[in-house]
């Protein structure tokens, strides 16, 4: 949720905003870091700072903006356009915004890069790319073909050897290094996985097909090139980068090989919300950045916060103050309050759930919409006891940071049969679309795409092959579909209408809930007409999916309002009028699987700070005292205790309300202590027979 554009600019918003403006905006401006503190307007900054370039005659065309979603490219247009009209008028304004065609994810733009020199690199134009599903699909056929998959041992699954294979990548770090320090249990496999990761590229090559790590990968080689770096790098006069602190190595050497001197770069983020260290993204990336220039980058720092209250921000202050190295900021607001955030101890989970839903409705009665609210944890997991009391209550929510709309099967199929026409070189989505058809299995599959791949046009040899002996009336209809979208003569976005008919006999036979799922498909057709070509609208799609709409947890379109529950990762960004946030314990926040090294847990601290700083008037902690080790208690009572999480030690508790609820409990234990009987049970079992 952005917040609203305000005028004019505070202090330090404006000078990062003129940072490098002399006569005019050149190239040459030096290379500034933005330190945007959490609710501090980042976003209207940089707009701002993008729109007086263009307004000094900076040409828009060349000026590159990578951002970490296309909605934040596209809102970060938006307001370069209002801002624009409103000094140029609105249709100049509008032109000049529209001519910003280089605004996008780092992935998006080394796709349309790559595109664009691919015969310079000896890449086929026509690739695919690949979802990390059909990449980790894409792994598992090489296990299988190298018999990995039937080793005495077990062998790493598809998907740790996708994360392998994936860290060594983007951190730029060897195997064995990634393999000691975050897959030791995996050392033992270092040959095996060596010729594994061979044999995947080589798949991969062959058929035409790129994952999301190659985009970035072949990038950086690209411009590891001398004449190919200097020939991208002054296409751009500006390059601006949002979010810098989740950037991994490979995404930094980019920006450096097209930028060695940091002329016209501005990079803005946050060490402190530097969160996702599991996509081999390095907070060093943001902290080291200065020093990278001779002489060094400037630093402006917007630590004024436009969300929070000020007790909320002297809690998150307070926790990320400890962290071992940053970037010194303190957040503050005009917005005060007497209302402490609430540090709320609870018996267990059964009990946390109770206390977060008579809060959460609680404030619906005070004037808050369930919408307004967000219950926020370290791992989807963590929710499951909320999530049934929220059901028994009958209190709709919607959970984030779970399925996505590309991971649904039913959308898998139709992509598949479009990337199947675009590369029928791309086995992956070749094996999908062909054992959709009834009696077509992997082995006739794959002999149908041996005998493809042994062709000069691959789409010519599908409709001479002999069809598989039980594939039955679906195989020509299959054909039919294949040549009729791969000749264009339909044209886009009519195509995905056709594929779309294909499917629905398919669709029907498959899933019993197939309207529901048709609704995603129609979507989907909807979502396509926004594109120029297939080309571009597979790409995007794979590299910005949607959230789903028939798969999220809960019924949301049942109901106006409903609870948001998310994990915190997914978070990042988003603010709302008050914020819970489950088990604020060791052993969750911080995981017990991010307390290996002090790099972890600092990162583990950070996304505390996040949780905190999306609230904007309540912030709830609670800390349920047991965990019952088979998750209820009904099944016995064995159980581990809990501690408040270490980033909040006892010099914080002054900036918390701390409460153990229910109240009765804390009156029980007062009487308890005491020694006073509250009820004689044995008197009154006694009297019953008196």
């Amino acid at each position: 949720m952005s917040n609203p554009q305000r005028t004019p600019l505070n202090a330090m918003q404006q000078q990062a905003v003129d940072h490098g403006i002399g006569s005019h905006f050149g190239p040459l401006s030096a290379p500034l870091l933005v330190i945007a503190g959490a609710g501090s307007g980042k976003t209207n900054t940089l707009a701002h700072r993008v729109a007086k370039m263009i307004q000094a005659g900076i040409d828009p065309r060349r000026i590159l903006l990578m951002t970490f979603s296309r909605r934040a490219a596209a809102e970060m247009t938006r307001r370069v356009e209002t801002i624009c009209a409103k000094t140029m008028g609105s249709a100049v304004g509008t032109a000049l915004a529209d001519a910003m065609t280089w605004a996008g994810t780092f992935h998006a733009v080394g796709a349309r890069l790559l595109r664009e020199y691919a015969e310079q690199i000896g890449l086929q134009p026509n690739f695919t790319i690949h979802d990390r599903e059909d990449s980790a699909d894409l792994m598992n056929l090489q296990r299988h073909q190298l018999g990995f998959s039937k080793t005495e041992n077990r062998f790493p699954t598809k998907g740790t050897c996708l994360a392998i294979y994936s860290r060594v990548v983007n951190s730029e770090t060897p195997l064995e290094a990634v393999l000691k320090t975050h897959f030791p249990w995996c050392s033992a496999w270092e040959l095996e996985l060596r010729k594994l990761f061979a044999s995947y590229v080589e798949a991969k090559q062959a058929q035409g097909v790129l994952d999301y790590d190659d985009l970035l990968l072949y990038w950086a080689q690209m411009v590891a090139d001398p004449t190919l770096a200097a020939d991208i790098g002054d296409r751009f006069d500006h390059i601006f980068v949002d979010e810098y602190q989740d950037t991994n190595r490979l995404q930094s050497s980019i920006l450096f090989a097209l930028k060695p001197s940091g002329c016209g770069l501005t990079v803005v983020g946050d060490d402190a919300q530097s969160i996702y260290g599991f996509r081999a993204a390095t907070v060093r990336n943001i902290l080291d950045f200065p020093d990278q220039f001779a002489p060094p980058a400037a630093v402006i720092t917007l630590d004024q916060n436009y969300r929070s209250t000020q007790p909320i921000l002297n809690a998150a202050n307070g926790v990320i103050g400890l962290a071992a190295e940053r970037f010194t900021k303190d957040l503050w607001t005009d917005r005060q309050s007497s209302e402490l955030p609430v540090l709320a101890s609870v018996r267990d989970e059964m009990e946390q759930a109770r206390y977060v839903v008579e809060r959460v409705l609680e404030n619906r009665e005070g004037g808050a919409t369930l919408k307004q609210q967000a219950v926020l944890f370290r791992t989807s997991s963590h929710s499951g006891h909320l999530e049934i009391e929220l059901t028994r209550r009958n209190i709709p929510f919607v959970k984030f940071g779970g399925l996505k709309f590309l991971d649904t099967a039913h959308v898998k199929d139709l992509l598949a049969l479009l990337r199947f026409v675009e590369n029928p070189r791309d086995r992956v989505a070749g094996f999908r679309i062909l054992q959709l058809l009834p009696g077509v299995g992997p082995s006739s599959a794959q002999r149908v795409l041996d005998a493809m791949a042994e062709q000069a046009d691959p789409i010519v040899a599908l409709a001479e092959i002999a069809p598989p002996p039980r594939a039955g009336e679906g195989w020509v209809g299959l054909v039919e579909t294949v040549q009729q979208l791969a000749s264009a003569k339909i044209g886009w976005p009519g195509e995905i209408g056709c594929a779309r008919a294909w499917y629905a006999p398919h669709l029907e036979r498959i899933h019993e809930d197939a309207d529901a799922r048709q609704l995603d498909l129609l979507q989907l057709e909807q979502i396509a007409a926004g594109y120029p070509s297939r080309a571009r609208f597979l790409t995007d799609l794979t590299l910005d999916p949607p959230d789903a709409t028939s798969d999220q947890a809960g019924v949301p379109l049942l109901d106006e309002d409903y609870l948001i529950l998310s994990t915190i990762h997914s978070a990042k960004g988003q603010e709302w009028k008050s914020v819970f946030v489950l088990n604020a314990v060791d052993g969750c926040i911080p995981s017990d699987l991010g307390t290996g090294t002090t790099a972890e847990i600092e990162e583990e601290r950070r996304l505390l700070y996040v949780a905190m700083t999306r609230a904007k008037d309540n912030l709830y902690l609670v800390t349920p005292r047991r965990f019952y080790t088979h998750g209820q208690p009904t099944m016995g009572d064995r159980h581990v205790f809990a501690s408040r999480t270490r980033f909040i030690p006892t010099s914080l508790l002054p900036l918390f309300e701390s409460l153990s609820w229910p109240v009765l409990a804390t009156q029980v234990a007062r009487e308890a202590a005491a020694n006073q009987v509250r009820i004689d049970v044995g008197a009154r079992m006694r009297s019953m027979w008196s």
